[in-house]
């Protein structure tokens, strides 16, 4: 996990990965967005836009594809769900104690529940960094597992939260630990903090997953997310996507980009 080597390996992709037909991708990374509000100030009116936009891409533009899906917090689900019914978006909850994972989690397992119930399709979870930063594990395997129990189909994307895990060899050993205890996508960042998302700690995902498919034949997804709103950022990420996993993982059910601000500036590159 030696940071100059992973940054000289990063290197070599991106320049080896030099992308020439760029509207192609693009088409392809709008489709793989998470269409992201969470803010204190979130109201109903503001998912109903959110929820409206992520619909307006297709209908604008018949050749593409809308977003993935609409993130949100658990008491705007229902607002989205109601909004985006049979539309083909999904609806994604921040729920478990979402930013920080500093609940009971008795507590937080009833909010992924609550969210469920209310209509969410994915819920992104918070492992609690401190538990981890304790080298308490153990704890962080039973609370992805148990998390992994309440949403039984649901998809589960364990968020790392890599800018507070303090070394790549911190990010490899939570990647392992949650792929393990049953996370369907592993996720950078929470983008409450800096340094969200980095293509440092995401090629050490990355390499996690791989190993993991190599083992065991399972495809775990991957979800960038945390100030990544420039389409040129977005690119990196794809191109990292592909090399290391390979082209099986790009497409929305094994790879998505968190952001708010991307999908406006993608469509207006492809418009």
């Amino acid at each position: 996990m030696n940071e100059i080597t992973i940054n000289k390996e990063i290197e070599k992709i991106l320049k080896k990965n030099s992308i020439t037909n760029k509207k192609d991708v693009y088409k392809k990374i709008l489709s793989f967005i998470d269409l992201t509000t969470l803010e204190g100030k979130d109201t109903n009116k503001k998912v109903e836009e959110l929820s409206d936009k992520a619909i307006s891409y297709k209908k604008n533009n018949p050749l593409l594809e809308n977003v993935a899906a609409v993130c949100v917090y658990p008491t705007l689900v229902n607002v989205a769900a109601n909004r985006l019914k049979e539309k083909g978006v999904s609806i994604a909850a921040v729920a478990g104690a979402f930013p920080s994972g500093q609940s009971p989690l008795e507590i937080r397992l009833q909010e992924v529940k609550y969210a469920i119930d209310e209509g969410a399709d994915e819920i992104d979870m918070v492992i609690s960094r401190g538990k981890f930063l304790e080298g308490n594990y153990e704890f962080i395997a039973e609370e992805v597992k148990q998390h992994k129990e309440v949403c039984g189909d649901v998809h589960l994307k364990v968020i790392l939260e890599t800018g507070e895990l303090e070394s790549l060899e911190n990010v490899y050993q939570a990647s392992k630990i949650s792929i393990s205890a049953g996370a369907d996508f592993i996720k950078t960042s929470t983008g409450k903090i800096q340094p969200a998302a980095t293509l440092e700690a995401s090629y050490v995902m990355l390499q996690a997953i791989k190993e993991c498919y190599e083992e065991s034949g399972k495809m775990i997804g991957f979800k960038a997310a945390g100030g990544i709103s420039e389409p040129e950022d977005a690119i990196k990420y794809y191109a990292l996507v592909e090399s290391v996993l390979g082209e099986k993982w790009l497409n929305k059910n094994l790879f998505r980009i968190g952001a708010s601000r991307l999908a406006d500036k993608i469509f207006s590159e492809l418009s």
